[in-house]
């Protein structure tokens, strides 16, 4: 498999939902907040939150998702054990493919760790 460019992946998804604000600005307003509260920190902190939303994201196969909330756990103060532990929540709950996609959440991992090294 060929290693992705995630920082450019990442660029790219920013563009695109810059695009899609000026395009349907109410709802992508409404969708802006409902992300800041949903990860916002409460009883859980945003860490964990992103966290939950990396599973999720592997689970549901969505590269753009996986992403940004690698990218996300990374900035909320996630290290690499959790983000790999992350992965094996979702391999157990959706099989086989989310191997696949996981690898994708690591190898995403590696390049902003890098990054910001």
């Amino acid at each position: 498999m060929a290693e992705k460019n995630y920082m450019a992946l990442l660029a790219q998804l920013e563009q695109g939902m810059g695009m899609l604000g000026k395009a349907i600005p109410a709802t992508m307003g409404a969708f802006g907040q409902l992300h800041g509260k949903a990860m916002e920190g409460g009883a859980l902190p945003t860490k964990y939150k992103e966290l939950m939303a990396l599973a999720i994201a592997i689970a549901v196969r969505c590269e753009g998702c996986i992403t940004y909330h690698t990218h996300a756990a990374l900035a909320a103060g996630a290290h690499r054990d959790e983000v790999a532990e992350t992965v094996g929540v979702a391999v157990l709950m959706g099989g086989g493919p989310c191997v696949v996609y996981g690898t994708q959440a690591l190898q995403a991992l590696d390049q902003f760790m890098a990054e910001t090294a």
